[in-house]
C-alpha cells in the first residue's frame, strides 16, 4: 500500500516525510526546551524596549487609515464625491445594481 513514487523527476516516499517531519518536529522541541523558562507574561519582561522612554498611549502612535490612504483619496476626489451619494447600505439596493448591470451585460453580448 505504502510505496515509493519514481517519476522522472524524483522519487518520494510517505514513510521517509513522515520521518524528516518528526525529526523536524523533535529539533523544534529541544530548541523550544533551550528557551527562558522563568518568562513571566504580566511583568516588565513584555513592555518594549524604547530606549528607557515611557511608552506613549496607542492613540498618539497609531495611524489612521484615512492618513495611509489620503493621496489616493486627494487624487480620485471627483469620483468618490459621485459615487459615494449611491452607497446606501441596503443590500437589496447593491443586489438591484448588480441585477441590471447584469441585464445590460446579457443585452450587449446579445446584440453583438
Amino acid at each position: 500500500m505504502i510505496g515509493t513514487l519514481t517519476t522522472g523527476f524524483g522519487v518520494w516516499n510517505p514513510l521517509v516525510w513522515l520521518c524528516v517531519i518528526a525529526v523536524a518536529l523533535l529539533f523544534s522541541w529541544i530548541i523550544w526546551r533551550c528557551g527562558e523558562s522563568d518568562y513571566d507574561e504580566d511583568t516588565e519582561q513584555t513592555a518594549s524596549y524604547l530606549s528607557g522612554n515611557a511608552e506613549p498611549a496607542k492613540g498618539a502612535v497609531h495611524v489612521r487609515a484615512g492618513n495611509m490612504y489620503w493621496g489616493f483619496t486627494a487624487a480620485l476626489k471627483s469620483y468618490y464625491d459621485k459615487l459615494i451619494p449611491l452607497h446606501s447600505g441596503i443590500v437589496n439596493d447593491y443586489v438591484s445594481w448588480f441585477l441590471i448591470g447584469v441585464v445590460v451585460l446579457f443585452v450587449a453580448v446579445i446584440l453583438l
